[in-house]
């Protein structure tokens, strides 16, 4: 019996490494049930960003009717922190606490401003849209409350996100680094889905009615209470405390040493590897593949018709199309692909995407634009994870926290300023075209139709890194040399 037991056991972990494609980033230093539970703070984060960019969009432009240009600009104002991401992982990497964590309190204070920020958010929205009993307030009380909910959410988990990274990568052995970051964000998108099964299912209410200020009231609350209970459990007994008095001497001088200035660790990073044009390779991509974040819900209840519950589920067509992108491009970086590359290939695959997003309205097709936006999650996982391996391939030695605080913080500042435009350019659009043969589709319409544009730019822009690679020696040959050369050789092959 004990020998079937083990043959079974050894079975089931071999096909778990064969299907799921992270599952073999635990290692004895870190096993899976802790890498697992410290990727729920992973999960907080997914739900906060669902909540914003997918049930709340909606319900404020299509069931409360504030204009969304100003739903864009109060979405958009959590990534106004996204730039000091960078700032926020060096600290982490060269904090020196009394209480002998670097991470940890990071981590904290970002999830008590992110359960702030959720708690006051609903009724801050409802003042905002003139819901329940708040006829007489003036709109710019609503308007304030609005912005500070959003912006503490925003700080919250930006803080969060990064230093979560950066502890992860910390656990994990070098090897196994690039893996433990893929899976942390293969949570993010089971939260994210997760997240719009239940909305959608505490958000259902009659056709034609406006929601109820009491649901939105216990979604958004029950989410803070989600966000603090997820995020202490992740946390517990991860890092290791070690005070000064249990430090040795050598530890004690590298910790009484003087922290190096940001504008020097900074230099150390974009030297070499062409950093300057990965990160505007990142920013271009990630905004072409963000402007219709605001967009896509309110499109399919305005232009389809679709109910709350059924547009919040076109969030989770998203996330689940970029769960199958991650895990593919896990399975062929692992083998040494290119990472660049498969940037490119996600960069194409959002091509024909948004083209059936288009056609959706006048064709009228409710399945084009379901397979569509499965697609841009598709294409933003190849994406994502390429910048992301080739970004972990090139960080520069100790500065693991810097260098995804940098990718971070393109990468959010440019999804903000795709949200915000994307919302400005649906207006302005929409006042001049609503006598075209499109109707109240063309300013959507004129949103998508940038995006293509800006992904073609995309793949341009990143041509060069492809020929830098290709010069570059091969990944098995980088993990047999003798010494490194340079930080641009540091981190091994994509995946390993």
């Amino acid at each position: 019996m004990t020998s079937l037991a083990h043959r079974v056991t050894d079975f089931w972990f071999r096909q778990s490494v064969k299907f799921l494609p992270f599952a073999d980033a635990a290692t004895p230093e870190l096993p899976l049930s802790r890498l697992l539970r410290l990727s729920l703070f992973q999960v907080s984060v997914g739900m906060a960003l669902v909540l914003l960019i997918g049930t709340l969009n909606r319900v404020m432009i299509v069931e409360y009717g504030v204009p969304a240009s100003i739903v864009a600009v109060m979405i958009s104002l959590p990534l106004f922190f996204a730039p000091f991401r960078a700032v926020i992982g060096f600290r982490s990497d060269t904090h020196k606490s009394v209480l002998g964590w670097k991470r940890v309190p990071f981590i904290w204070q970002g999830t008590l401003v992110q359960f702030g920020g959720l708690a006051i958010m609903p009724f801050a929205v409802l003042v905002l849209a003139k819901q329940g009993e708040a006829d007489a307030v003036p709109a710019w009380i609503g308007q304030l409350g609005a912005a500070a909910s959003f912006l503490l959410v925003g700080a919250g988990l930006h803080t969060v996100q990064t230093v979560g990274l950066a502890l992860a990568t910390d656990l994990a052995p070098k090897e196994s680094q690039p893996k433990v970051v893929g899976l942390m964000y293969v949570m993010l998108l089971v939260g994210m889905i997760g997240s719009t099964l239940i909305f959608g299912m505490l958000l259902v209410h009659p056709a034609y009615e406006v929601l109820p200020p009491g649901q939105l009231v216990g979604v958004i609350q029950g989410s803070a209470v989600a966000t603090l209970i997820l995020n202490t459990i992740a946390l517990w007994k991860q890092e290791a405390r070690k005070p000064k008095r249990l430090m040795t001497e050598e530890e004690l001088a590298v910790e009484t040493a003087p922290r190096p200035l940001f504008k020097e660790s900074w230099a150390a990073y974009v030297q070499g590897g062409r950093a300057i044009r990965r990160l505007i390779v990142i920013g271009l991509g990630t905004m072409a593949f963000s402007m219709e974040d605001v967009l896509l819900e309110p499109y399919g209840g305005q232009i389809l018709h679709l109910a709350v519950s059924d547009t919040t589920k076109l969030t989770a067509t998203w996330a689940i199309g970029g769960l199958f992108g991650f895990g593919l491009a896990s399975r062929i970086l692992s083998r040494g692909f290119d990472p660049f590359r498969m940037a490119m290939y996600g960069a194409f695959v959002g091509i024909p995407a948004f083209v059936l997003v288009i056609l959706a309205a006048p064709f009228a097709s409710i399945a084009a634009f379901a397979l569509g936006t499965a697609l841009i999650g598709f294409g933003m996982g190849l994406f994502g994870h390429g910048t992301l391996t080739a970004t972990m391939n090139l960080a520069p030695k100790n500065q693991t926290g810097l260098a995804l605080g940098a990718w971070g913080a393109v990468s959010a500042t440019a999804s903000g300023t795709g949200i915000a435009l994307g919302g400005i350019i649906r207006d302005i659009v929409a006042v001049y075209g609503d006598h075209s043969s499109l109707g109240a589709a063309t300013g959507y319409i004129a949103v998508y139709s940038l995006e293509l544009v800006m992904l073609f730019a995309t793949v341009i822009a990143m041509i060069p890194l492809l020929r830098t690679a290709i010069a570059a020696p091969a990944p098995a040959a980088q993990e047999i040399a003798p010494e490194p050369v340079g930080p641009e050789h540091a981190a091994g092959s994509a995946a390993e």
